[in-house]
């Protein structure tokens, strides 16, 4: 599945219905770098869930800092347009579907941030 490129100005409506993932990540982050082939190959993994990145930069600073992201790759998992669950740091794909059965098995969001 194709992952999609999201920014400031797109991310409520993308995130807005089922299961998303979004990897903040930036270009000259090695972690980034690592991590981003794993992320995509997740993603064809696994077509049910959608995979967007979304590139920490001048142009992009308010998702991030509404979802205080401080360190990447950070993955954050959204349902229905809610904040439920987040991740910082590499991830194998082992645990990215492991991640996601859990993440599936959610029925209700408790304390999640409506966008």
């Amino acid at each position: 599945m194709a992952i999609e490129h999201l920014n400031d100005s797109n991310f409520s409506g993308k995130v807005a219905k089922g299961l998303t993932l979004v990897d903040f990540w930036a270009s000259w982050c090695g972690p980034c770098r690592m991590f981003g082939p794993i992320f995509e190959s997740a993603s064809d993994k696994n077509p049910s869930v959608q995979f967007c990145k979304f590139e920490v930069d001048e142009a992009n600073r308010n998702v991030p800092m509404k979802y205080g992201i401080r360190s990447i790759p950070t993955v954050l998992a959204f349902k229905n347009g809610e904040l439920i669950e987040s991740r910082t740091g590499l991830m194998d794909e082992d645990t990215i579907a492991d991640w996601i059965t859990q993440l599936q098995e959610i029925k209700e969001v408790p304390n999640g941030q409506k966008l």
